[in-house]
């Protein structure tokens, strides 16, 4: 039975401007500030959160606020802030901008009333940009098909998601190695993930193929021995054989994302499996046979290497335990 996520650690790590980056061992380390990259994904998962307890609303409206002061009147993001409240990084649309969307996105499609409509305002602010960057183009996708969900003819949601997919590499033309860059990177279910929404929003079926295929191949690749073996933190070419060491909690939760999309499309128990072994990478069933998060705190633990657990419960690995305990969670009725 899964467990409901917890968010105690994603509040611990909290104060008054957002949640710490990084922690040593379960204590934030203050000296490192925030980061919209995470803090988009706080709002996202909080939002995520069908009935949320008041620390969990008040995770999203403080969120929420710090995703909004982030953006600048063109809708491009400063990532990095200090401790004092000041930002310390010029605007961008890298991925700091796609995940800024992806949470306002999840978060207008929420129904939480306290934030659903700041989050609706600032996401068509965000939407008038567009990235250079795959994978920040594929984030924001995911943020825009979840506000389509509730306001499926939002002009601005549809031009962004059109725009996306004219950027989805095509899969190359080799069956052993069919994933379009010439390695696996970081977050590489995102890809699928977003090819799968991007084809829905727009009703294009071969957009939704693409990401099935990709997606089917890239699960197969990661699962050993009936449990996963994500791609590691140095990424992985077609010569790489694994199992690869410090595996990311991303490349976990980002699976079970994507996995849970393939239901939408295609009702399949390999998708109910994949995640399924997302949320028991976590519990041990990994390629070292560690538990990757605190029972203590909740939080998650920061990488997986061959013999022992980075143990620092940063916000990016408890995101991640957050993220990928949610879709478990959503999804257990099914599999039981």
């Amino acid at each position: 039975m899964t467990p409901s996520p917890r968010f105690d650690h994603l509040v611990a790590m909290t104060d008054q401007y957002g949640t710490f980056e990084h922690a040593e061992g379960a204590v934030a380390r203050r000296e490192h500030g925030y980061c919209v990259d995470d803090v988009a994904r706080v709002l996202l998962v909080a939002s995520r959160e069908p009935r949320p307890p008041e620390a969990v609303r008040s995770l999203a409206q403080s969120s929420l606020s710090f995703v909004t002061e982030s953006m600048g009147p063109r809708g491009e993001i400063r990532n990095r802030r200090a401790t004092d409240g000041s930002w310390t990084t010029e605007p961008s649309t890298e991925d700091c901008w796609g995940r800024a969307l992806w949470g306002l996105g999840t978060a207008a499609a929420s129904g939480q009333f306290s934030v659903a409509a700041t989050a609706h305002a600032t996401f068509e602010r965000g939407a008038s940009q567009r990235s250079r960057y795959v994978r920040s183009m594929a984030f924001a996708v995911l943020g825009a098909a979840a506000l389509l969900s509730v306001d499926a003819q939002n002009r601005l949601a549809l031009a962004l998601v059109s725009d996306a997919a004219d950027m989805l590499p095509p899969l190359r033309n080799d069956n052993l190695w069919p994933w379009p860059e010439d390695r696996l990177y970081y977050a590489n279910a995102l890809l699928p993930d977003a090819m799968m929404a991007a084809g829905t929003v727009l009703e294009r079926p071969e957009l939704i193929t693409r990401g099935v295929t990709l997606l089917t191949w890239l699960l197969t690749r990661e699962t050993r021995e009936g449990h996963l073996s994500v791609t590691p933190h140095g990424g992985a070419g077609p010569g790489d054989q694994g199992p690869g060491f410090d595996q990311q909690p991303i490349e976990v939760s980002t699976m079970a994302d994507a996995c849970a999309r393939a239901l939408t499309v295609e009702r399949s128990a390999r998708w109910l499996e994949g995640i399924r072994m997302a949320d028991a990478w976590f519990d041990g069933d990994n390629d070292a046979q560690i538990v990757m998060w605190d029972p203590v705190t909740g939080g998650g633990f920061d990488g997986l290497l061959s013999d022992v657990a980075n143990i620092n419960e940063g916000a990016e690995s408890t995101l991640a335990l957050v993220s990928t305990r949610q879709q478990a969670f959503a999804h257990q009725t099914v599999t039981t």
